[in-house]
């Protein structure tokens, strides 16, 4: 009784619960654009700043990123075509930029990914994010833009 009444506040708000194990999303921010010179400069400042000690200088990742270290935590993926960054939609990029993988995944996941939103405002994680996408070819943008779609359309 007590989550329906949730779920009925939170749609009556204008929120929407993800049926995707990723819990009560933000909405969905509209603002990362690839095509915005000026967010991409920004972002490609914060990301030399804040991102390339670990997913490298050119997007490239740390080495062996998909097996686990002794310590039981993944390398850093890369960002560009090789990795799988753009398999994501904007929301999900955001809220891992923001919280941490190991918010938005959940469980016991353990990552070196820590959440940024203590450090860079909301508009500096877009514009990074900004700066990540305009690496990319268009189709690796346009089967991101799909996603993030089809994201959108969920969280209506």
């Amino acid at each position: 009784m007590l989550l329906a009444a949730a779920m009925l506040f939170a749609a009556a708000a204008g929120g929407v619960a993800l049926l995707s194990g990723y819990g009560w999303p933000d909405p969905v921010p509209a603002a990362i654009d690839a095509d915005d010179p000026v967010q991409v400069a920004l972002g490609r400042r914060l990301y030399g700043e804040w991102c390339a000690g670990c997913h490298g200088a050119n997007l490239e990742g740390q080495p062996n990123w998909r097996s686990r270290r002794p310590d039981g935590r993944l390398p850093a993926p890369p960002h560009d075509a090789s990795g799988h960054t753009w398999h994501h939609a904007d929301g999900m990029l955001f809220r891992i930029t923001r919280d941490g993988t190991s918010a938005v995944v959940g469980g016991d996941y353990e990552t070196d990914m820590p959440g940024f939103g203590g450090v860079l405002s909301d508009t500096e994680i877009r514009a990074t994010l900004a700066f990540i996408k305009s690496t990319w070819s268009e189709r690796e943008r346009g089967v991101q833009e799909r996603q993030s779609r089809l994201e959108r359309e969920a969280a209506r």
